[in-house]
């Protein structure tokens, strides 16, 4: 088994789990939430097929929802974060394209490029996945509000989690 497969494996399994049963029940201000699970989607390596990412997305969505019960939501907003993530390396990358293999990351990439990749990957998930929640646009702002906290505390995890669990880049 390819060890980059093993380790997109584990993963998943971890990142699933960290969001099931800790970043579920962290509540701020009784409405700001970490969505840790969407780091799998950002940090698959860039050669990756435009298919497996969707798939991938898919099935990350697939399994937050059925253990928090909440319809679709996240699948539909994980798809859709996995459909934009070749257009968002692109907007934000320079005229080089990166290594085959490579994987987005702080220490792979940069702080700076990490940052905007993973801010225009997150706020497209939050907004889809809290005006899907709430289904409405009477309360366009407020949603709108809610969606952009929980993006900046949901950045906020990546990035720790960048330096605390992700290792140094090799030469």
């Amino acid at each position: 088994m390819n060890n980059n497969l093993l380790k997109n494996i584990i993963r998943f399994i971890g990142l699933v789990l960290l969001q099931i049963l800790v970043f579920n029940n962290i509540e701020v201000f009784s409405f700001i939430t970490p969505f840790i699970y969407i780091l799998f989607i950002i940090m698959l390596p860039f050669d990756t097929p435009k298919w497996v990412i969707l798939v991938s997305g898919f099935m990350m969505g697939m399994c937050v929802d059925i253990f928090s019960n909440t319809g679709g939501i996240h699948t539909a907003s994980t798809v859709l974060m996995a459909y934009i993530s070749p257009w968002a390396q692109k907007v934000v990358s320079s005229k080089q394209d990166p290594e085959a293999g490579t994987q987005p990351g702080i220490k792979t990439m940069g702080f700076r490029w990490f940052f905007f990749y993973t801010l225009i990957l997150t706020t497209v998930h939050h907004i889809c996945l809290f005006y899907l929640e709430i289904f409405s646009l009477t309360d366009f702002f407020g949603t709108l509000k809610h969606a952009l906290y929980n993006v900046a505390f949901t950045m906020v995890f990546i990035i720790i989690s960048q330096y605390l669990f992700i290792g140094r880049k090799t030469e």
